[in-house]
């Protein structure tokens, strides 16, 4: 008797999903499309497909923080980078974080190319959630291509001077420049004695 079910809840969930697909949207056709170019011999206009079609759709997201992670040494590249082992630094030693904002908007400009932009505020709390310092501006990014790439990170590296031992949280504010939307990256560390 069990066996049945959990037979019926497999067709419920197969139906369920038989629905979604009958009712594709633009990266599910991008898709198909995209397969037809690569069986077809055409690998570079499959990847192509898929790229503008991924750049459409995050277009439409909210403007967020991906991920945000303390990092050994300077990144390299999108998603090159280390990982700190741990989030306490000496006295004087340098918070370098690796930050990718999601769904930044995109705008034409000359030569058929697109340009996002984004300002990166700083503040520094307590482990009480009180400020000890704040800079605006702290950072400031563009990007210009021809494509609306998604590949985008921010370095932000901090000299952190003076506090005393203790537990801390870095929080950047990231401003998207052409929607005004904004969106926090909160990085707790600490200072060792």
């Amino acid at each position: 008797m069990p066996a049945k079910p959990c037979v019926l809840m497999s067709l419920a969930v197969a139906a369920g999903l038989w629905g979604s697909v009958s009712q594709a949207g633009p990266l599910v056709e991008a898709a198909t499309r995209a397969e037809q170019l690569a069986t077809s011999g055409d690998p570079v206009g499959a990847h192509g497909t898929m790229r503008d079609a991924f750049g459409i759709f995050a277009a439409t997201l909210p403007f967020t923080i991906g991920k945000a992670a303390f990092v050994a040494e300077p990144p390299e590249g999108y998603g090159m980078y280390t990982p700190r082992p741990t989030s306490t630094y000496k006295p004087g030693e340098p918070l370098i974080s690796y930050v990718e904002p999601v769904g930044l908007s995109w705008r034409p400009i000359e030569d058929g190319r697109m340009e996002a932009q984004f300002t990166v505020d700083l503040e520094l709390l307590n482990n009480k959630g009180d400020t000890l310092a704040e800079q605006k501006a702290f950072g400031s990014f563009t990007f210009r291509g021809f494509v609306r790439n998604q590949e985008v990170f921010a370095k932000l590296t901090l000299n952190v001077e003076g506090p005393p031992a203790g537990d801390y949280v870095l929080r950047y504010r990231f401003r998207d420049a052409l929607s005004g939307a904004v969106a926090l990256s909160d990085q707790k560390f600490s200072i060792a004695p």
